[in-house]
C-alpha cells in the first residue's frame, strides 16, 4: 500500500503557519527533508520491538479523533521490513478509538519508554489482520527526550486478556476526572490533517509539571506548549481542523479518561509570558468523555529523582495567575519580605526578597534593576534607589546585590534583616540581552558591575539547557583581589552547566596570595591588550558594566577597534553618564530645542503652578524649587524612577535619555520645555 501513496511536501499548510510565525519555515524546510522519512530506520525498528506498550491515534467514522494505548508482551510489536509495523493486539471492546482501526484507516503511532525517555513516532495506514494489524509507513521520525518523567513499568495482569469492565460515559468531567487531570503530569493527544491525497494522523506526549493542565469551570482545558523540535505536527493539525482527542492515564491503576472534542491553538495572551517556559497555549473543550476504570494492564512507578530537568524549569497556572495580578500592580510600591541575606565579599551583600502583599512576582528581564525605597536612619522621609538584579526571570525570586557605599547601602547592610520589609516597584531598565541570539556574547564586569552581567548569564544558561540551544558567552569579570571577587561558585556553577557554551576568565589587578590558574586567570585589568589577547574579534555583542571610567574606556576602545555602536550595551553605575558615538548613518532621535523663553508649568495633581525659564534646570528641579518631591533615583534619564505623565505641551532633553518613555510620559529629570513652533505658545501640564 505504501508503495501507491504519493510523496506529500513534508509540512502541511497548518505546521508551515506556525513556523512561519516564527520565523523558522525555511530551517524546518530543510530538517525535514532529512528528519521525517518514509521508512524506519533499523534503530526504530529494534526500540518498538522491546516495548510493551505503543499509542495509537485514530479518527472515527464521524471525524472525532481518539487517543489510546496497546499493551502487549515486548515482541507484539515486530517490524518485517523498514515500511512495515505488525502489532499483534486490538482495541478493548469500548475502546472509542478502535472505531477509527478498520482496514485502510490511517492512523498515528507513537512508541514511548518512559525508563529512559526515548521516543519515536509514525503515521500510516493499517491493515486488520487475524492476529492484530499492520501499519504501512508514511510518515517516521525520531523525537527528543525532554518532558518525560521517569517511570518504571509493570503488568498487572496478562496483556492478552482483553478489559471488559465498565465504560462510562460522562456528561461533563466529574469531580474524579478533574483531580485525574490535576494531578498528571503527562497524557496523549491525537489530531489529524486532511491532506490532498490522504488523512494522516499523530499521536504525541505532552508533560511538564503535575497540574500543568489547567481545567476551567466549563470542562475547558488549557495547555502550555514548551520549546521541542518546532516540527508542530499537533499544533499545526489543530490549526487546520480545530479537533483533537486526549487520554489521561493514572498510572498506579491503570484507569483511563479518553476525550474528543475541539481544540485551538493560542498564539497571543498575555497568560503565555505569565506561564514560565511557554511559548503558545492551547486550550481543548470536550464533546464526549469516556472513562475505563483499570482498562490498561500496565502499571507505572514513578522513580526517585524522575522528574524531568525539562520539565522543571517550567512553571505552573498557580504562578501564572499571580503574576497577572502582579502585572495590575505594576506602577504601584508594593512590600517585599527580605527571605534571605547573603555576603558575596566583604562589602557587597545580597537581599533575597518575595511579595509580601499576596500577588505575585513580576517577571523581570535579565540585566534591569529594581527601585527601591527605604527610610534611613536620621530622615523623614523615604529615599529612593535602583538596584539591578542579579538573578533571572526563571530564578522566582529578587535579589539585589548591594555594595556598601553611601547612606542608603550602608543602611541596608547595617539594619535590613531577614524578615524586613522593603518596599520596590516594577524592574525597569533596557540594559537586557536576548538569550536567543546565535551571535557570542561578551560580558565585561569590573566590580559591583558583576550584578547585571550574572542575571545575564544566569538567564543565558538557563534558556539555553531549556531550549538545547546555547548563546556562545565569554564573561570576562575584573575585581581587585582574590577576596574582593563575588558570586565564585554560582559563577563556576554556571560554566559547569554550560557544557563549554560558556568561558569564563578572572582578571585580578592584585593577585597577591593568589595562584595563576588556580585562583585568577589574568594579572592587570580589563583593557583592549587584554581583549586583543582573548578574543578575535569577530562578529560579537559586547555588554559593559563597571564604574564610569571603566565603562567609558572599554567603550571607546571598541569603538576604536571598529565595532559598530549597536553592538555595544552598557551600563555605567555612578554619576556619570555614557558618551555614545553613534554609527555612521545612524539615525539618531530627532529633538527640538530647548526653549529660549520662559513657559508655564502646571503640576495637575498638586494645583500647584511655576514659571520656568531657561536658568529653570530641568523640571525635577523645578518641581523641587516649587516645593514638591517627585520620586527620582539617578538624576540621569537611566534608572526611569522620575517617570511622569505629559498631560499637555512638548519637551525636549538635555541629556538623552536610556530608560524606557512611553506615549505621553516624561522623564524629568532629564527634560524641559521644547522651543515652540512658530506663533505657537507651549503650556506644560504634568502629573505631579
Amino acid at each position: 500500500m505504501t508503495a501507491t501513496l504519493t510523496t506529500l511536501p513534508t509540512w502541511h499548510e497548518g505546521e508551515t503557519f506556525i513556523q512561519e510565525k516564527l520565523g523558522v519555515a525555511e530551517r524546518m524546510a530543510a530538517i525535514g527533508q532529512r528528519a521525517v522519512r518514509d521508512h524506519m530506520p533499523d534503530q526504530h525498528r529494534d526500540f518498538y520491538a522491546q516495548l510493551p506498550f505503543i499509542v495509537l491515534g485514530s479518527v472515527d467514522p464521524q471525524g472525532a479523533p481518539w487517543a489510546t494505548l496497546l499493551a502487549g508482551k515486548p515482541g507484539f510489536l515486530s517490524s518485517p521490513t523498514p515500511t512495515t509495523l505488525d502489532i499483534a493486539a486490538h482495541a478493548d471492546p469500548g475502546d472509542p478509538a478502535g472505531d477509527g482501526m478498520r482496514d485502510g484507516d490511517p492512523v498515528g503511532l507513537l512508541g514511548i519508554e518512559m525508563h529512559t525517555r526515548r521516543r519515536n513516532r509514525m503515521n500510516g495506514i493499517l491493515s486488520v489482520g487475524e492476529g492484530g494489524f499492520r501499519v504501512e509507513v508514511d510518515q517516521s521520525f525520531g523525537n527528543c527526550p525532554r518532558y518525560i518523567q521517569l517511570r518504571d513499568i509493570a503488568f498487572a495482569r496478562d496483556p492478552g486478556e482483553k478489559f471488559t469492565g465498565v465504560v462510562e460515559d460522562l456528561p461533563e468531567l466529574d469531580a474524579p476526572a478533574r483531580a485525574m487531570i490535576a494531578a498528571a503530569d503527562a497524557f496523549f493527544v491525537a489530531t489529524y490533517a486532511d491532506r490532498k491525497e490522504r488523512r494522516q494522523v499523530d499521536v504525541s506526549h505532552r508533560g511538564g509539571k503535575a497540574g500543568f493542565v489547567r481545567i476551567a469551570g466549563d470542562g475547558t482545558l488549557t495547555v502550555p506548549d514548551f520549546n521541542g523540535n518546532l516540527f508542530f505536527s499537533t499544533l499545526g493539525n489543530i490549526v487546520l481542523n480545530g479537533k483533537a482527542g486526549l487520554v489521561f492515564i493514572d498510572y498506579e491503576n491503570g484507569d483511563m479518561l479518553q476525550m474528543t472534542g475541539d481544540a485551538e491553538v493560542i498564539l497571543d495572551s498575555p497568560e503565555i509570558a505569565a506561564f514560565q517556559g511557554a511559548e503558545r497555549l492551547w486550550s481543548f473543550r470536550p464533546r464526549r468523555i469516556l472513562r475505563r476504570p483499570g482498562a490498561l494492564a500496565l502499571r507505572w512507578s514513578f522513580r526517585k529523582d524522575g522528574w524531568s530537568p525539562s520539565s522543571l524549569m517550567t512553571g505552573d497556572w498557580t504562578q501564572a495567575a499571580a503574576r497577572l495580578q502582579a502585572s495590575d500592580l505594576a506602577t504601584r510600591w508594593r512590600p517585599y519580605k527580605v527571605t534571605r541575606v547573603v555576603d558575596e565579599n566583604p562589602s557587597i551583600r545580597s537581599f533575597h526578597l518575595q511579595p509580601d502583599d499576596g500577588a505575585g512576582l513580576l517577571p523581570h528581564i535579565a540585566g534591569q534593576h529594581l527601585p527601591i525605597r527605604v527610610t534611613v536612619s536620621g530622615t523623614d522621609k523615604p529615599v529612593i534607589r535602583t538596584y539591578t538584579l542579579s538573578v533571572a526571570p526563571s530564578d522566582g525570586l529578587y535579589r539585589i546585590s548591594v555594595k556598601r557605599d553611601g547612606a542608603v547601602s550602608r543602611h541596608l547592610h547595617d539594619s535590613i534583616r531577614v524578615g524586613d520589609v522593603i518596599e520596590a516597584r516594577a524592574p525597569d531598565g533596557q540594559f537586557t540581552i536576548d538569550p536567543f541570539e546565535t551571535r557570542p556574547a561578551v560580558l565585561l564586569a569590573g566590580g559591583i558591575g558583576i550584578t547585571p552581567l550574572l542575571a545575564m548569564l544566569r538567564h543565558v544558561v538557563y534558556e539555553g539547557l531549556r531550549r538545547q540551544r546555547m548563546r556562545p558567552t565569554i564573561l570576562v569579570q575584573a575585581a581587585r583581589s582574590k577576596s574582593d571577587r563575588s558570586f565564585e561558585r554560582e559563577i563556576a556553577a554556571l560554566v559547569n552547566a554550560a557544557q563549554g557554551a560558556v568561558r569564563w576568565i578572572r582578571v585580578l589587578s592584585d593577585p597577591d596570595g593568589a595562584e595563576e590558574g588556580i585562583d585568577y586567570d589574568v594579572s592587570g585589568r580589563i583593557d583592549m591588550a587584554l581583549l586583543t589577547r582573548i578574543l578575535p574579534f569577530n562578529d560579537h555583542d559586547f555588554y559593559l558594566c563597571g564604574p564610569p571610567a571603566f565603562t567609558q574606556a572599554l567603550y571607546d576602545g571598541l569603538r576604536a577597534y571598529s565595532i559598530a555602536d549597536r553592538r555595544i550595551h552598557a551600563e555605567a553605575f555612578g554619576p556619570s553618564s555614557l558618551k555614545r558615538t553613534a554609527d555612521a548613518g545612524a539615525a539618531l532621535p530627532v529633538r527640538p530645542p530647548p526653549s529660549t523663553g520662559p513657559v508655564p508649568v502646571a503640576f495637575m495633581d498638586s494645583l500647584k503652578e511655576a514659571r520656568w525659564t531657561p536658568g529653570s534646570g530641568t523640571l525635577l528641579e523645578l518641581a523641587e524649587a516649587r516645593g514638591l518631591e517627585p520620586e527620582y533615583s539617578c538624576r540621569e534619564g537611566t534608572c526611569g524612577t522620575c517617570r511622569t505623565k505629559l498631560l499637555k505641551g512638548a519637551v525636549t532633553y538635555v541629556r538623552e535619555p536610556t530608560a524606557s518613555v512611553g506615549a505621553g510620559e516624561v522623564l524629568i529629570c532629564s527634560a524641559v520645555p521644547a522651543e515652540p513652533e512658530t506663533g505657537e505658545e507651549n503650556r506644560i501640564q504634568l502629573a505631579l
